[in-house]
């Protein structure tokens, strides 16, 4: 059994443990103690806030086994991107052109830099261990996080993107990066990424990267296969949120070329599927012979619990009936409120 919860300070060394897994060039979590030791106080620090407009909070979520107590996952929310700065991205664009001496007319696709991401909600931070032989778990990992976001809507924004990890090869070089970024940053991606942090909204970027549009033709043709592409570690990520609702193809990673995925809220199911049911306890024998696996969430923001449970169809009960692990796992009592959707 397994439970989605809020990142602790006791957590850190089992997340430097998770860190030392990713691919690099391909970071979901900070490398160093320190950093993750930061990125834990401030998710901490997050979660324990009164929040009335999304900011510069950030919500880290972990993946616990309740067998052992592992961690087999995390993912993230940053309430805001770029709330201290420019979140940057390069927008897909169409540019048309005309000749009417030579009746020439043609499209041709450009890349332009631009911050219309800006303080949308970033969905980020996505890694379970074991990631190809993943189940349940890995979707109430996803989805726990937007059930967060339905229970405290006043944290986020309408807005949600989700950037995913481009490609890049054995050595966590990018063909992307190699073929833009490098010519103005002088530098190496793996370097560029180390630089910057993972950040999009520093102002090197404005000062380093180019402000007109990048004509893709002009781009050699390994760079521009790549623009889009999904690293291998990111083919899961993206499954889950396609599935979500959320859309590719308007823009993409200034760095590797990946795709950003982004959906307003309303158009997410885990928005539009919610099921608020009071709890009971006890399991309630199935009538319809068929179960289906739902995400089941606290209904408290300061101490937020997420699991998976199988049982017949919500939409026409006002209760929920959960077996007495499930309670304790989610720190609910009978007659308390908890989230429903389908996964």
């Amino acid at each position: 059994m397994y439970v989605v919860r809020p990142v602790a300070l006791a957590d850190i060394a089992a997340l430097e443990s998770l860190a030392a897994l990713s691919m690099p060039g391909v970071h979901t979590l900070p490398r160093t103690r320190e950093k993750i030791s930061a990125a834990v106080e401030r998710s901490i620090a997050s979660f324990a806030a009164r929040v009335d407009l999304p900011s510069e909070e950030s919500y880290l979520f972990v993946l616990e086994s309740l067998e052992d107590q592992s961690l087999l996952g995390t993912a993230a929310i940053f309430a805001a991107a770029g709330s201290n700065g420019t979140y940057f991205s390069f927008r897909n664009d169409v540019i048309q052109q005309v000749s009417r001496d030579l009746n020439i007319s043609h499209s041709v696709h450009a890349l332009t830099l631009c911050s219309e991401l800006t303080d949308c909600s970033q969905l980020s931070g996505f890694f379970i261990r074991n990631m190809e032989q993943a189940g349940l778990e890995a979707a109430l990992l996803s989805r726990a996080r937007l059930l967060f976001a339905v229970l405290a809507p006043q944290r986020f924004s309408e807005r949600f993107f989700v950037p995913l990890a481009g490609m890049t090869d054995a050595d966590g070089q990018s063909p992307f990066w190699d073929a833009l970024g490098r010519k103005f940053f002088q530098m190496g991606f793996l370097d560029a990424e180390k630089v910057i942090g993972g950040a999009r909204n520093r102002t090197l970027i404005v000062e380093l990267m180019p402000h007109y549009p990048v004509y893709v033709p002009l781009l050699p043709g390994d760079a521009q296969a790549a623009m889009g592409q999904i690293h291998p570690s990111g083919e899961l990520a993206f499954n889950l949120m396609t599935e979500e609702g959320f859309q590719a193809d308007d823009y993409i990673d200034i760095f590797d070329g990946g795709p950003i995925l982004q959906a307003h809220k309303n158009s997410l199911r885990s928005v539009t599927g919610a099921l608020t049911r009071r709890v009971v306890e006890g399991v309630t024998p199935s009538r319809a012979g068929q179960k289906i696996n739902y995400a089941i969430a606290s209904s408290n923001e300061h101490d937020f619990r997420a699991v998976t449970f199988a049982c017949d169809a919500l939409e026409a009960q006002e209760s929920v009936g959960l077996p007495a692990d499930l309670l304790e796992a989610l720190a609910v009592a009978s007659g308390e409120s908890v989230i429903c959707v389908r996964i």
